[in-house]
């Protein structure tokens, strides 16, 4: 919203809180959550067992509801979508969203596709 990942980073939680959508400025005026605050020390800890250059190893979690802040940028997350764990590099586009809209739990509908028993023509099948 205007300003660079360094200005970002060097922001407290109360400014940044400010930038975000009303819902995410309420849950963090509200505090962290335990867990939360669990996957964003096991990101810290991942990021800096790091060389330079190179992406950190990649840390699963089911926390969807997870709010994206400055701190979490290069991370690889794992992120659960019910049947398996989709890493996702966090880049600076995606401060203030959450966790979950990076990792779909549903297979988006395909319109315009018969499938089997759709037509009347599709019963019949030869025995052969």
């Amino acid at each position: 919203r205007g300003l660079e990942l360094e200005q970002l980073l060097e922001l407290n939680d109360a400014k940044f809180a400010e930038m975000v959508h009303a819902r995410a400025r309420r849950r963090m005026m509200r505090g962290m959550k335990k867990k939360s605050k669990a996957l964003m020390k096991k990101l810290r800890k991942a990021k800096k067992d790091v060389k330079v250059g190179e992406k950190p190893a990649t840390v699963k979690t089911h926390l969807r509801d997870c709010l994206i802040v400055p701190e979490m940028i290069g991370s690889v997350v794992g992120i659960y979508n019910g049947k398996q764990f989709n890493a996702v590099e966090l880049k600076g586009e995606m401060i203030g969203h959450y966790l979950a809209e990076f990792s779909l739990s549903y297979k988006p509908v395909r319109h315009g596709r018969p499938g089997i028993g759709a037509t009347h023509s599709s019963r019949f099948i030869p025995l052969k």
